[in-house]
């Protein structure tokens, strides 16, 4: 039995650095597939070449697999006048032995004219461009992380111990300490009480202990160097702040709501999870689906009737670890008990590390009914979830279950 052509007309396109392989697949009336092959360049002007020859064979369905960043512009290019299905690479891989630029796109041709091809989720323009800003404001924050490890190793190799008294070695008073120490590295005798908050009055004696070191001149070069290098990240941190504040404020509503969310309290944690899912959750079936697609769920993996590594996936390497950071801050917290015992719960039984990611898919499916009701965070809708009706009939089995995900060990009457 012959699969069931879905598309009549639809094109594959196999994308590189310089040029794109595309291949038209028409289906007549009596199932005859017929095939169209022409390669284009990836300049603006090749690919407007491109979306004139799709439009000209009538061909309004494309399928391109996503290779590095080179299918970005083709798609903006394309997304104009077609629908676009983006496809990850390993779901289009031709076979191998059988392989070039023509065959990979007759083959993605082939694939997607039967509806076998699992497209991307790819929200809209403004999202995109949402999305890229995030993501590049995290490599900045990554990058100060850096540079401020580096400073706390510069100042570990002078013996200079300021970690070890105050709370934080990048506080105000830190930093003028510090300055001081800079501007004559050979001397560390000098009057610590100006240059401290009120409060450390009291550790003045052990912080001139602390301050008591040697610095080479190497190492004050080189802190220079890296205090002056964290300034300027902060500074083009705190520009890209306000380009996606700009950008963010057609969304307000939509942040208004995750912002009631359990520890969602900082406006661009609240941004960075639109950026990643967009606002319109008819995109995801259902919130299952997006805990998947988030990489929140464990994967299944079977053979031969045995279940092998049920771990969860590699998807989701952005919104998965910023949700697993607020689980991680609202299950130390007594303000949420719906979450928090729930998390003690599964901690008894699967330890912590599950635990947390049960806790962080929680609170994705939260987000999901959030935006997709236009509805605020209820925590009595989880309260009411763990409690059990009162009039219930349950078997001994589901008994026995019961007791065993509370905790208990079941031992036989024998």
């Amino acid at each position: 039995m012959a699969l069931k052509i879905v598309y009549k007309i639809c094109c594959g396109i196999d994308v590189h650095k310089t040029f794109v392989a595309a291949c038209i697949a028409s289906t007549n009336s009596n199932g005859v597939t017929t095939y169209k092959s022409h390669r284009f360049s990836t300049y603006t002007k090749g690919l407007k070449e491109l979306l004139q020859w799709l439009l000209d064979s009538n061909c309004k369905d494309v399928c391109m697999e996503s290779t590095g960043k080179y299918w970005i512009p083709v798609y903006n290019v394309l997304e104009k006048g077609c629908s676009i299905v983006l496809a990850h690479p390993k779901y289009v891989k031709a076979i191998r032995g059988k392989k070039t630029d023509k065959k990979d796109a007759k083959w993605i041709a082939d694939l997607f004219k039967h509806d076998l091809v699992a497209g991307s989720f790819m929200p809209p323009a403004d999202i995109r461009q949402l999305r890229d800003l995030m993501r590049y404001r995290y490599k900045l924050t990554c990058f100060m992380s850096s540079e401020k490890n580096r400073l706390q190793n510069c100042l570990t190799v002078s013996n200079i111990q300021l970690g070890s008294v105050v709370s934080d070695t990048f506080g105000k008073s830190s930093m003028k300490i510090l300055d001081k120490i800079l501007e004559d590295p050979l001397n560390t005798s000098f009057d610590l009480e100006p240059l401290i908050h009120g409060s450390m009055k009291d550790k003045i004696p052990e912080l001139e202990l602390a301050v008591d070191g040697y610095i080479s001149p190497e190492q004050a070069g080189k802190l220079k160097i890296i205090k002056k290098h964290c300034e300027d990240l902060e500074s083009r941190k705190a520009e890209l702040e306000k380009l996606i504040l700009a950008l963010a404020s057609p969304y307000q509503q939509e942040l208004d709501l995750i912002l009631t969310a359990p520890s969602f309290k900082n406006p661009f944690s609240a941004i960075a999870v639109i950026s990643e899912i967009g606002v319109n959750m008819e995109a995801f079936p259902s919130a299952k689906h997006l805990c998947s697609w988030a990489g929140l769920t464990p994967t299944n993996n079977e053979s031969a009737g045995k279940k092998k590594s049920v771990r969860v996936s590699k998807a989701g390497c952005f919104i998965k670890p910023l949700l697993v950071q607020c689980a991680t801050a609202v299950v130390k917290s007594e303000k949420h008990p719906e979450i928090r015992n729930r998390y003690l719960r599964i901690r008894k039984r699967r330890g912590h590390k599950k635990a947390i990611i049960a806790i962080a898919r929680m609170l994705l499916t939260a987000l999901y009914n959030m935006l997709k009701n236009k509805e605020p965070y209820n925590a009595d809708l989880y309260k009411k979830s763990d409690v059990f009706p009162i009039q219930r009939e349950i078997t001994v089995e589901q008994a026995i279950l019961i007791a065993q995900n509370q905790g208990y060990k079941i031992k036989s009457a024998s």
